[in-house]
């Protein structure tokens, strides 16, 4: 593969998982594209499944779906959501993924019958991997997932030290996230574990140039001194990164300390002025919202709240447009029942119900649209959620008993929600649903077509079941209107209620696609509808 004078920047994480590697990456993304640098990231997960398709939302969160139809880390949400890129299959690998690439060329014969080993061949495929995405930018960060230390993340590691060797000191940099913590027995912060995280990098021969230090405070100047004495690092290259209230102010944060200025530096590049104007306005407005609204979100992975990490941020965006915040209430689907629906969404001025697969939970989301409808409250439904509105019209609304999804029920008399054919046969879940982006067509004069101010969009989707053409007359005389659909299948995209102030629910995931300069319209319009509702509660 030819060189294109790319430079890369390797992050790496230490001490504790959930440190933050993904949204440090994102900001320094951000800070270089507000020196108008043509910047990417790639994510490379340890974790030997091929994608985190048929991963449960409880162990490694929400997976999150590109343009072109990838299962991706949910960090390359952060990367969307801080950036201008739209990333794609080239920008998430895994361990699964890079060895199965390795099998294959193994079984046509590629290595010319060579014995295959770790060295050089894997760590050759994850090299390819990383220059693969690299073509027309002028920097690309590089996000190894894990925890310096895990067995799992050694072949990335040892694949990054031989990819800046090969390149050279100018051409990459190695940016380490380790932990600073305070111990409230001591009255101190301890650089021990940041030491100790150094020293495993050292040993398989990579040294930090930039240490970015989490802790729940700032650094004072000594400890900064102490961290750059032992850990062999400059000490303005020791980087703050302490909690912060909203994590948009993480870029400004890093700029404070000149973060962008000491890479461009080590790369080599040229000096460009920061512009981080837009950036600075958005957090002012977010702290300047003094009007709250409250959502509840009724799913059934909302005791971990990364399952639902783009639709959390997505409401963050819409109330950022209306200057509110946003108070989200997760509500587990499966603990609603008639008699405590109204009590555990009492005092909510918007209902949510967000995406997921299998039966747990339905009846509940089924009973919180109920209670949207009847007593008019704001509605966003999300794919499962689209469904589960489906259902409840079909149920009380249009007398059809029993209505279902075939996914739940596959005996139910009125099968509302069903595969389309050419999905009947297919056995295998991962990568086989309808994945990726899809256009669809609004119908003038509803609720949609105002939000959008368009005819014709784009969405990503990532399902497998559809509304049941045969139920539409039925569902229209109960009220129900399709306000989208996929023209090329004649497919249900977006339904709304022609009775009730603000009630949408769409078969795609509108929150991959919002951003926090850019709210996607139908938070902005939900977000906003709540306000209008709570104001209303509120006389």
């Amino acid at each position: 593969m030819t060189d294109n004078g790319t430079r890369y920047i390797f992050v790496t994480g230490g001490v504790v998982s959930s440190l933050g590697k993904g949204l440090a990456a994102a900001s320094i993304a951000n800070l270089l594209e507000a020196r108008q640098f043509r910047v990417t990231i790639q994510k490379l997960d340890p974790y030997i499944n091929v994608d985190p398709g048929t991963m449960n939302p409880f162990q490694h969160g929400e997976v999150f779906v590109t343009e072109d139809g990838a299962e991706t880390d949910l960090d390359l949400g952060h990367y969307e959501r801080f950036t201008s890129i739209r990333t794609g299959q080239k920008n998430n690998y895994t361990t699964g993924r890079i060895y199965n690439q390795v099998i294959e060329r193994e079984r046509r014969g590629d290595y010319l019958g060579g014995t295959v080993q770790v060295i050089p061949h894997i760590t050759d495929e994850i090299k390819d991997a990383i220059r693969g995405l690299s073509d027309g930018y002028e920097i690309q960060l590089v996000e190894i997932g894990g925890t310096v230390g895990d067995i799992e993340s050694l072949p990335f590691l040892e694949a990054i030290r031989q990819f800046r060797l090969e390149v050279g000191p100018r051409r990459a940099i190695f940016v380490h996230l380790s932990f600073v913590p305070f111990i409230p027995g001591a009255g101190e912060l301890k650089t021990k574990p940041t030491q100790h995280s150094v020293r495993e990098l050292r040993a398989i021969g990579i040294q930090p140039d930039i240490l970015l230090c989490r802790s729940d405070r700032p650094l004072p100047a000594e400890i900064k001194r102490k961290i750059a004495l032992f850990c062999n690092v400059s000490e303005d290259q020791v980087i703050a990164a302490p909690d912060v209230e909203n994590i948009y102010e993480v870029p400004l944060r890093f700029a404070s300390e000149g973060l962008d200025e000491i890479i461009t530096k080590l790369l080599d590049l040229p000096f460009r002025k920061r512009r981080l104007g837009p950036w600075q306005s958005l957090v002012e407005r977010a702290k300047s919202a003094t009007e709250t609204v409250t959502i509840a979100m009724v799913g059934k992975y909302v005791s971990y709240e990364d399952s639902y990490k783009s639709l959390n941020e997505a409401l963050r965006h819409g109330g950022f447009h209306h200057r509110l915040n946003v108070d989200l209430r997760f509500v587990e689907a499966e603990q609603l029942t008639p008699d405590n629906v109204a009590r555990q969404l009492e005092g909510v001025d918007g209902i949510l119900v967000p995406g997921g697969f299998g039966e747990r939970g339905i009846e509940g989301m089924i009973l919180a649209i109920r209670h949207a409808r009847e007593q008019r409250i704001p509605f966003l439904g999300i794919c499962l959620g689209l469904q589960c509105a489906v259902i409840e019209t079909a149920r009380h609304v249009a007398g059809l008993d029993r209505a279902n999804s075939t996914e739940f029920d596959p005996d139910t008399p009125h099968n509302v929600i069903d595969l389309i054919p050419e999905q009947r046969q297919i056995r295998d879940l991962g990568g086989t649903m309808r994945l990726g982006a899809y256009p669809c067509r609004l119908t003038p004069g509803t609720l949609a077509h105002a939000l959008y101010e368009t005819q014709n969009i784009s969405e990503r989707h990532r399902h497998r079941y559809e509304v049941n053409n045969e139920y539409l007359d039925r569902l229209r005389e109960a009220g129900m209107k399709v306000s989208g659909i996929y023209p090329d299948a004649d497919l249900v995209e977006i339904v709304e209620r022609e009775d009730h102030p603000w009630f949408l629910a769409c078969q795609f995931h509108p929150e991959f696609k919002s951003r926090p300069l850019d709210p996607h319209p139908l938070f902005k319009g939900f977000v906003g509808a709540a306000g209008r509702y709570h104001r209303e509660r509120a006389g």
